[in-house]
């Protein structure tokens, strides 16, 4: 029950475990004991682990299909005075999943919305990955349709920075190989499954051998996937790859030699290596 007289509540970002449950923190059971409410990607994931902890609260489901129109009638109850918390199945919320129209339609209208930090698939998989760290980038999600995939692939060849995505058990296998055509089999990687769970598996190597090896060994399509692959780097081969990714395009469009003194002209690529790689029979 809202109590306007205690004043607005908090919206608590609360962390939870992507596979142990011990890694659950004291403070974010003690938040989640605290609260009015748990708004929750899916209730009976989510009521599971609260059980575990012998935690009873009262459950909100809130996913991508209702969080636009929930959002404003959360607003309201922390208005009235409620805490609420805030859970996805596994990890940090908004990862990836749903809440980002909840913390942003909360912070417009001057409510406080407090981080509970905790585990997440990426920042794990990045701490034991043995890639550079210092400069990386989430794309979450590659399209499912091959050709979009692909296409993003492509868009990121020379992406200087480590590149991590996440992948679904039954695209890894495809996922794979597309990076290893687009990248360069010889590029630096490292597959991540089931991290902090029993058959947890990290896998460093060239992407050939990965797409090769997963693709070999059905146990290891299994589970949920966090790839990392090294970035191009700030070097002329980065400066290459991005100039035939642009002469690419504007091949499509215009004469060779102009497309190519153009994508020289954007990317810094050697206008010669860009005509000759991609006008030769």
């Amino acid at each position: 029950m809202s109590d306007p007289s205690r004043g607005p509540g908090v919206l608590h970002v609360v962390a939870t475990p992507i596979g142990n449950l011990g890694d659950l923190s004291p403070r974010a059971q003690a938040v989640l004991r605290g609260v009015d409410a748990i708004c929750a990607e899916d209730t009976r994931h989510t009521r599971q682990l609260l059980g575990h902890f012998g935690i009873e609260r009262p459950l909100v489901a809130l996913h991508e299909h209702n969080e636009d129109g929930l959002a404003a009638r959360l607003v309201e109850r922390l208005r009235g005075g409620e805490s609420l918390a805030l859970v996805s199945d596994a990890g940090t919320p908004l990862v990836s999943d749903p809440g980002f129209r909840l913390v942003r339609a909360a912070r417009a209208a001057g409510l406080k919305v407090s981080p509970v930090p905790g585990p997440s698939a990426l920042i794990a998989a990045l701490s034991v990955a043995g890639l550079p760290s210092d400069r990386f980038v989430f794309e979450g999600f590659l399209p499912a349709k091959a050709g979009a995939r692909r296409e993003r692939l492509q868009a990121l060849v020379a992406e200087p920075r480590t590149l991590l995505f996440y992948e679904a058990s039954h695209r890894i296998a495809e996922m794979l190989a597309d990076a290893a055509q687009i990248f360069g089999g010889h590029r630096p990687a490292v597959v991540a499954r089931e991290l902090t769970k029993l058959f947890e598996t990290v896998l460093d190597g060239p992407l050939d051998a990965l797409a090769a090896r997963v693709a070999a060994e059905s146990d290891q399509r299994k589970g949920e996937f966090v790839v990392l692959v090294e970035g191009a780097g700030d070097d002329a081969d980065a400066r290459l790859a991005e100039g035939l990714r642009v002469y690419a395009l504007l091949s499509k469009e215009m004469k060779p030699s102009l497309a190519a003194k153009l994508a020289a002209d954007i990317t810094g690529a050697p206008r010669k290596s860009l005509y000759g790689a991609t006008s030769a029979p």
